[in-house]
């Protein structure tokens, strides 16, 4: 059985996308790469807000899964819209990395607890968002472009610091520009950070579908991830939108949600907190939403919506 594995060209995206490939191989199959640019690599000039919060980094290999150029596209869980387009499905999450962010820097003093002023690099509306509410006293500029990228804009000089999902650091080796990792009970990450998601066409063959999961899918990530997009899916939110959710599990077996949302300007934060079993998870997601839509969460979101 051969696969054609679907993903970005970045690095990071190469490197996950290999490691599926390991995944698959070790199992018996075969399987391929085939690197594909999307909008969200080519557009660097604006900021992801305003180019779109659905499928700026997932439309292109989308289209080739319908066509059947590729059997599975591989991303960041976290790149994935809450909803995806009809006649496809993700069928397997993989064993999630540690979930924090991290500030990535050239300069170990930096800190955010220390009150000291400086500038942060980063694309992310959740992350300036928390930022002006946890940290009002450093400065954010938009950050674009891949890891590499990213590290060439900071060594020259456009920002003092990166803020940065930990997995896509870890896995391209950049352990040692960290100086400070983030608590998730504040700066708590996006849905599906940490975690890659394979994506297939409803069509493709189920014999296929069935040793691509088999291979790949973490079943304890898969629960809580169902429950992070849920939440995510309820509120209709995108990338673009400064929300954030992180099931974890508990030593009681069961499933902790915590999630919530943040104004774009950092001075309303609603955070709640659901537990439940673990074949409750897309109920706890939406429960969730629904106790934060109830708090204001509705206005939250149509204010945030009408600024992006």
């Amino acid at each position: 059985m051969h696969i054609r594995i679907g993903t970005r060209s970045s690095r990071l995206a190469v490197w996950q996308a290999e490691h599926i490939k390991t995944l698959l191989e070790a199992g018996g199959l075969t399987a391929e790469l085939v690197l594909i640019e999307t909008k969200g690599d080519l557009i660097l000039d604006r900021s992801l807000s305003k180019i779109g919060s659905k499928g700026v980094f997932t439309q292109e290999l989308e289209d080739q899964l319908r066509t059947g150029s590729i059997d599975i596209a591989v991303h960041s869980a976290k790149d994935l819209p809450s909803s995806l387009p009809n006649g496809l499905s993700i069928i397997a999450f993989t064993e999630r990395e540690i979930t924090n962010d991290v500030l990535v820097s050239r300069n170990k003093s930096l800190s955010l607890t220390n009150g000291r002023e400086f500038t942060i690099g980063t694309s992310s509306t959740r992350r300036v968002a928390m930022l002006k509410h946890f940290c009002p006293h450093v400065t954010t500029v938009d950050m674009r472009g891949n890891l590499q990228t990213r590290l060439r804009k900071l060594d020259e000089g456009q920002c003092d610091a990166l803020l940065l999902a930990f997995a896509g650091v870890h896995r391209m080796g950049y352990d040692d520009l960290i100086v400070e990792h983030l608590p998730v009970s504040d700066f708590t990450p996006a849905v599906g950070q940490g975690s890659i998601a394979i994506e297939a066409a409803d069509s493709l063959a189920i014999d296929k579908i069935n040793a691509i999961r088999q291979l790949t899918n973490h079943s304890l990530t898969e629960s809580c991830l169902l429950a992070e997009r849920a939440f995510l899916a309820r509120l209709e939110g995108g990338c673009s939108i400064p929300s954030f959710a992180l099931a974890q599990w508990t030593d009681e077996k069961t499933i902790e949600l915590t999630g919530g949302l943040v104004s774009l300007d950092g001075s309303q934060l609603l955070r709640e907190n659901f537990t439940g079993a673990p074949e409750e998870a897309s109920s706890l997601g939406h429960q969730l939403a629904e106790r934060i839509l109830a708090q204001g969460g509705d206005v939250l979101l149509a204010d945030i919506r009408a600024k992006l």
